[in-house]
């Protein structure tokens, strides 16, 4: 599943190509997705190659290659993936808004889907869910593939696992914690570095509420 600036890219790579025959420049991916860094560019073209939906061309300066459009890709994960199996009695049914980086942060995705959970893993307060992809939370037991069910909060305490929105443009999931006048987002692997911002760079969006594994 691709989140909303992964498809805006893809599909502003392909459109381009289709026209000119050249791939944009990461300036003109940056000013077309109206991302405030080119960093921001890097790491949605690493995660449509890391997908399969694009891929770089050896030798070539800007080269890239569209394996598959957004459309197109988009049914054909449709078709293959499984179906949220609905829950046993009492389920509540709440928004899934895609996949959410548990190691880099990746691009916030708000999704039209519903995702069926029973209502005794949800206390008060309004839900969502987010399927996690990454391993940087396996030692707190959160797995590729798992969804993780948010509470919506817009604070937390040290500690807590949370969602945390980066310069208003990217998600991830990571345990908060404050380390002097910084905002530290840490992972449960060791393969991992904690992530350091400032507090202006970070809005919490939600805390961890519970788990949801298939097998």
């Amino acid at each position: 599943m691709l989140t909303v600036k992964q498809r805006e890219l893809l599909m502003f790579i392909d459109g381009r190509l289709k026209e000119s025959g050249v791939s944009p420049s990461f300036d003109e991916m940056r000013e077309a997705l109206e991302l405030k860094s080119k960093s921001g560019v890097h790491r949605l073209i690493s995660a449509l190659e890391e997908r399969g939906f694009i891929r770089r061309l050896p030798n070539r300066a800007r080269a890239l290659e569209v394996v598959k459009p957004a459309e197109a890709r988009a049914e054909n994960i449709a078709q293959l993936r499984p179906a949220v199996p609905a829950a046993a009695n009492d389920t509540l049914d709440i928004p899934l808004h895609g996949r959410i980086a548990a190691g880099t942060p990746i691009e916030a995705l708000q999704g039209t889907e519903s995702f069926s959970v029973p209502a005794a893993l949800l206390g008060a307060g309004e839900h969502y869910a987010l399927e996690v992809s990454g391993d940087s939370m396996v030692d707190e037991g959160i797995l590729d593939g798992d969804f993780a069910l948010i509470r919506k909060v817009d604070s937390a305490r040290d500690g807590e696992i949370v969602v945390a929105l980066i310069d208003d443009e990217e998600a991830t999931l990571k345990t908060f914690r404050r380390e002097g006048t910084m905002i530290r987002l840490d992972p449960a692997n060791r393969n991992y570095e904690a992530q350091r911002y400032e507090p202006r760079r970070v809005r919490i969006q939600g805390r961890l509420a519970g788990l949801i594994r298939r097998y």
